[in-house]
């Protein structure tokens, strides 16, 4: 997989976040993820599975299409 899609996909989840003025910590707290595994997720270190997927989407509130919209 190329190391790209990562680097959207955090920087999205990094995005939501700060638009929602969430923390780290809270974004792990609503999603039942270590903070830790937030900020991989943010800096493109992991790569996420599909109920994880679905998870972040769940805990910003939108769909998982939205999740998904323009990362590349």
């Amino acid at each position: 997989m190329n190391d790209s899609v990562l680097q959207s996909f955090g920087n999205k989840i990094r995005l939501l976040r700060k638009v929602a003025n969430l923390s780290q910590e809270k974004v792990a707290d609503l999603t039942g993820f270590h903070r830790t595994y937030i900020g991989m997720i943010e800096r493109g270190e992991r790569n996420v599975s599909l109920k994880n997927l679905k998870r972040f989407a769940n805990a910003f509130n939108i769909t998982l299409e939205s999740l998904m919209k323009d990362v590349q």
